[in-house]
């Protein structure tokens, strides 16, 4: 009896199984209804934010069109012209591939906004879930071709003296640098728990970054999870390690104006998050 019913349950979960296999066959055959909204297609007709800023901005209002992008037209063409190999799609039978120029744009209008792709989507008529996929692979090929040229730390004295201009913008004689962090929000993952949870409240990634008196990147560290603060990504890195080692090639100590014959070193300010030394200089 015991073996009869035991034949019968294997047999019943047997068929079971094989029905929602069945079924989630089907449910993977199953054509998506349209191939795109109608309004998403029509992007190409004289509709939408990309048509304004190209056809008006560009020609009507130069200085919104630069509000727009963070860019002028002639930084923009020379950013297109070094990764269009990179982001060019091939079109099909079926439409057109979105153009490096759009792709471009769109990545720069989010990284000068933090729109959400879904916000993007309805004013470039572009589906969020395409921008999502051309954002990254066009912030990785603008990051590939302008890494060496635009964001290196300098590594001779007479580069340091260069960028050190503090004293005549800012009346702050000695300073290589202002150093801080910066916690980017966003979605974590659900499984990442608190990981990514900060003292703010949010989930964020934590941006350390060192800028000239200019305001330019001269260093850049991203990624490090937001439970950590400024003071421990800076700990971290790499840049510490070699500041704390002298291997920076800072300029010799010098006299601050009208401050009598002592010399006094080169530093890089930064707030309270950051431990006192030699080179870095607190409130």
């Amino acid at each position: 009896m015991k073996k009869k019913i035991l034949i019968g349950a294997v047999g019943c979960l047997t068929l079971i199984t094989t029905t929602m296999v069945r079924r989630r066959m089907l449910r993977k055959r199953k054509r998506r209804a349209i191939w795109s909204r109608k309004w998403l297609m029509r992007r190409n007709e004289g509709r939408g934010l990309l048509n304004l800023l190209n056809q008006e901005l560009l020609i009507e209002d130069i200085e919104s069109y630069r509000n727009f992008l963070r860019l002028d037209n002639q930084q923009f063409e020379k950013i297109l012209t070094l990764i269009v190999e990179d982001i060019q799609k091939e079109d099909t039978f079926m439409r057109d591939s979105i153009s490096p120029r759009n792709r471009l744009e769109v990545t720069l209008r989010f990284l000068a906004t933090g729109e959400s792709f879904r916000s993007l989507m309805y004013s470039t008529r572009i589906h969020e879930s395409t921008i999502s996929k051309f954002i990254p692979e066009v912030c990785r090929a603008i990051y590939n071709h302008l890494k060496g040229e635009y964001l290196e730390i300098p590594t001779t004295p007479e580069a340091w003296k260069t960028i050190a201009n503090y004293y005549q913008l800012w009346q702050f004689p000695n300073c290589l640098g202002a150093l801080d962090g910066r916690h980017i929000k966003f979605c974590a993952p659900i499984s990442s728990g608190s990981f990514y949870y900060n003292y703010k409240g949010t989930n964020s990634i934590v941006l350390l970054g060192l800028a000239d008196a200019n305001y330019k990147f001269i260093y850049v560290n991203v990624g490090v999870n937001g439970r950590v603060s400024d003071g421990g990504v800076f700990r971290e890195s790499k840049f510490s390690k070699v500041l704390q080692n002298n291997n920076l090639n800072f300029p010799e100590d010098e006299v601050l104006p009208g401050n009598g014959s002592e010399k006094l070193p080169y530093v890089i300010i930064a707030d309270d998050a950051f431990p006192l030394s030699t080179r870095l200089l607190k409130p």
